[in-house]
């Protein structure tokens, strides 16, 4: 029984990182799924995109308060986790605050700072709260996140106030029993700052109550810590890792450019010059993408990497003037897409055919029609996410495959294809507006 715990945690430790593992696992196949596109240029840039982007969350900075507030909540789970390294090896070895016997003073330095940051997690976390629930911001309050999408937020929001809440508890409980003398806790180095002001509230506490308080909060803490990690894969949340490589995989071309099909291109001049045809010239199978299959997997890490901010959608003109279309709901529903291609992989080994495609089924006609490709969208991500390059290539399947373009959208090639030029005028009487 004296090691009874020490089993305990490594049997939750292990289930939980398996699990983990799995779905990280699943997630990476998924985003394979899409065909293979180039994105070895230029690492200079993309190393300088990953740190300003990602790191630095420079379009955060467009509005320095939220982005401050982010940068405590980022900074809070990234750098106060490292204390979950001693709560391991602790779990693991049945020791306690085992790093303070290596160097007290750095040791109390660094408690001290991670309870500060605990702090504006907590505080950053409640404003975030009210903006969702109270104030209801227009963005967080959208058709497109109706359902579990608003309540992912909220969910995550709370976690992290509770995770923050029973480390500070645990604190003040282990130096109220540090200054106690209870021999367990003598390795404490001192009361910390923000924890010591628990103290009034667990003066009246048995040591026996004092040290059930401790381990309770020590135990729901790494807990609550790693049903985070598994409910992560499963969030939007998962940007927090996944906007890592998203930022160093951007798209380095001015956005206003569009991926042009090569084989169409050909076409065209081959048509200008017949002499230019190779004998074997044939044409393309497919054009843009219908599914997840025909999008690359950059678009896939893309949809996986969305933070559901909404950003997209506030710059977006289509969806402020009250169309169906929302960027943000665009990646959320090639997500959802990709997940249920997942679900039928892992039940039946490989992909069978379920009657549905990402477009029509997902993703509507209304929708991309109402996109302007102004680049507004791809402009806002704070994570450097591309809708637009999503919708261009549902929209090219949908006019060049399916022949589904709109009766103006049809005069306009028309006119292009005979007048070189949207309007219905000949090439030779182009110059005659100077004369009106």
């Amino acid at each position: 029984m004296e090691y009874l715990p020490q089993i305990m945690f490594v049997i939750i430790l292990v289930i939980s990182v398996y699990f983990f593992a799995r779905k990280v696992r699943q997630i990476r196949r998924n985003i394979l799924l899409g065909r293979d596109a180039d994105f070895s240029d230029n690492k200079d840039l993309r190393w300088k995109n990953l740190l300003l982007l990602a790191f630095g969350q420079k379009k955060m900075f467009r509005n320095p308060l939220v982005a401050v507030l982010h940068f405590i909540v980022y900074a809070g789970f990234i750098i106060i986790n490292i204390e979950v390294l001693e709560i391991l090896i602790d779990g693991i070895a049945g020791t306690h605050r085992i790093l303070a016997g290596v160097s007290s003073g750095l040791y109390f330095f660094l408690i001290n700072a991670f309870e500060f940051l605990a702090l504006g997690v907590l505080i950053a976390c409640a404003i975030f709260l009210i903006r969702r629930n109270v104030i209801k911001l227009k963005r967080f309050i959208s058709r497109d996140l109706d359902g579990w999408p608003r309540s992912d937020a909220n969910y995550i929001l709370i976690t992290e106030i509770v995770l923050m809440a029973l480390f500070l508890i645990m604190n003040a409980a282990d130096t109220l029993l540090a200054q106690r003398g209870v021999e367990e806790y003598a390795a404490t180095p001192g009361n910390f700052i923000l924890s010591k002001s628990l103290h009034p509230l667990l003066e009246d506490f048995s040591n026996q109550t004092l040290m059930v308080t401790e381990r309770a909060a020590w135990w729901l803490h790494i807990v609550g810590i790693l049903a985070f990690l598994n409910y992560l894969p499963y969030s939007k949340h998962l940007h927090i890792i996944l906007a890592f490589p998203n930022a160093y995989y951007a798209r380095l071309e001015p956005m206003g450019k569009m991926n042009n099909m090569p084989s169409v291109q050909n076409e065209v001049l081959y048509a200008m010059q017949p002499e230019l045809a190779p004998s074997d010239a044939q044409a393309p199978e497919k054009f843009g993408a219908r599914d997840i299959f025909d999008l690359t997997w950059k678009n896939l890490l893309d949809a996986y990497a969305c933070t559901e901010c909404g950003r997209c959608s506030a710059a977006c003109p289509a969806t402020q003037t009250g169309k169906l279309l929302s960027p943000r709901k665009i990646m959320m529903s090639t997500r959802d897409r990709i997940e249920d291609v997942g679900k039928i992989i892992n039940e039946k080994g490989s992909f069978e055919a379920d009657g549905k495609t990402l477009l029509y089924d997902y993703i509507s006609v209304e929708e991309l029609n109402a996109c302007t490709s102004c680049n507004a969208c791809v402009q806002e991500c704070p994570v450097a996410i591309s809708p637009l390059e999503i919708i261009l290539e549902l929209r090219r399947c949908l006019i060049m495959e399916d022949s589904k373009a709109p009766q103006e959208w049809n005069s306009m090639f028309s006119n292009i294809e005979n007048n070189f030029a949207p309007w219905k005028f000949s090439p030779d009487e182009r110059d005659q507006w100077v004369n009106s």
